[in-house]
């Protein structure tokens, strides 16, 4: 009997310590969740919802060119002696970059300049011989037909001095286009020939751009003309540069439509010209924020997917949320997506989240740089 009671005895201590244990072993309790490491959490890591207009706005495909651009073109025909300046290179208004053979223009040049003293000379010779003869018309000396004949010759010899001067301009004019200088301070963007090469006139010899004036230009569907005006927002990214997204406004709508594409050529100009691309000719693809369809979007990235249901992690306080959300139309090209419910503009949410998360973990804000985009735990 006393050995029964004692088995007893320690049956009811056990079971207590067993039932206690196995409580305490819960995933997700309220011990583990108060144990779960806190999250580093970095600007970085985190995304704003923003309201958008350019949910289904038009399109427009093109690419980054500059405003002033100058295709220099040979004026004469001659032999390309030296070429100053190469592809990329910064010049500045006036800088020589190719000069020309002027061996045959600097004769004619010469040719000219005796030919103006030849007809000046005779030009101060006649009006001498014109003078006399009004001297001597005046004292009877001499009849009314020496006079007139004297006259015509000088104003023969007017007319001659006034072309040799004429020819002497071009032939000036010829040798200074031997020398292709730059219109404006710019960048060789493409040069055409090189030493040794014969150039006809109409020749393209040099491209010089201006880096500061580049603009995005582009083509934009008939279509959404109606939509279209002067000063719009633009959003458009830049191959080459990722995801960074430039702002600008609509500068320009051509009045025709491009006869082969019947597209609408467009302009637009960069808000922060210091942050323009300074290549040219980089495919760009943007839409215009008419306006009309405003609506909270979101990047696709943050929205993780469960069956046919789609949440976010959303920031709340020094916690994380699990959020359900109602999602609306897709924008492919951008990778947004439509918030119909769940969210407000300004939620931040976690720009990648991951699937080691739970609902109301535990966050903690640091500097930019110190966190990681996939949100860091910090250790105990």
């Amino acid at each position: 009997m006393k050995h029964t009671a004692r088995l007893l005895a320690l049956a009811v201590l056990v079971l207590p310590l067993a039932a206690c244990q196995k409580g305490d072993s819960k995933p997700g309790g309220a011990k583990d969740q108060a144990a779960k490491p806190a999250l580093l959490i970095a600007p970085e890591d985190l995304r704003a919802v923003a309201t958008s207009g350019l949910i289904g706005a038009p399109v427009i495909t093109g690419a980054v060119q500059p405003a002033r651009r100058a295709d220099l073109r040979a004026e004469v025909a001659a032999v390309v002696l030296q070429v100053v300046k190469d592809n990329g290179e910064r010049v500045r208004q006036g800088d020589l970059l190719v000069r020309l053979d002027a061996t045959s223009i600097r004769d004619s040049l010469a040719s000219a300049e005796e030919a103006l003293r030849a007809s000046t000379q005779s030009y101060e010779q006649t009006q001498r011989v014109l003078e006399r003869q009004r001297t001597l018309n005046q004292q009877g000396m001499t009849s009314m037909q020496a006079l007139e004949d004297a006259e015509i010759r000088r104003n023969a010899a007017q007319s001659e001095l006034a072309a040799a001067k004429a020819r002497l301009v071009t032939a000036r004019q010829q040798m200074t286009r031997t020398e292709v200088r730059a219109p404006f301070d710019g960048v060789v963007s493409e040069r055409k020939v090189s030493v040794g090469d014969t150039v006809q006139v109409g020749r393209e010899i040099v491209k010089v751009i201006d880096p500061r004036s580049m603009r995005f230009e582009g083509q934009v569907s008939a279509d959404r003309l109606g939509e279209l005006k002067l000063g719009q927002p633009v959003a458009f990214r830049v191959n080459g540069f990722g995801e960074t997204e430039f702002h600008g406004k609509l500068s320009r709508i051509d009045a025709s439509a491009n006869a082969t594409t019947r597209q609408i050529e467009v302009a637009a100009s960069f808000d922060d010209p210091a942050q323009a691309p300074q290549v040219a000719g980089l495919y760009a693809e943007g839409r215009v924020n008419t306006g009309a369809q405003s609506a909270l979007v979101l990047a696709e990235g943050s929205v993780q997917r469960q069956g046919d249901n789609a949440y976010v992690w959303k920031l709340q306080g020094d916690q994380l949320k699990k959020v359900t959300v109602q999602l609306g139309a897709r924008d492919d090209r951008r990778g947004e997506v439509v918030v119909a419910s769940g969210l407000t503009a300004g939620d931040e949410v976690l720009r990648s989240p991951t699937s080691t998360l739970s609902d109301g973990q535990k966050v903690q804000r640091v500097k930019a740089g110190a966190g990681a985009a996939s949100a860091v735990a910090k250790a105990n």
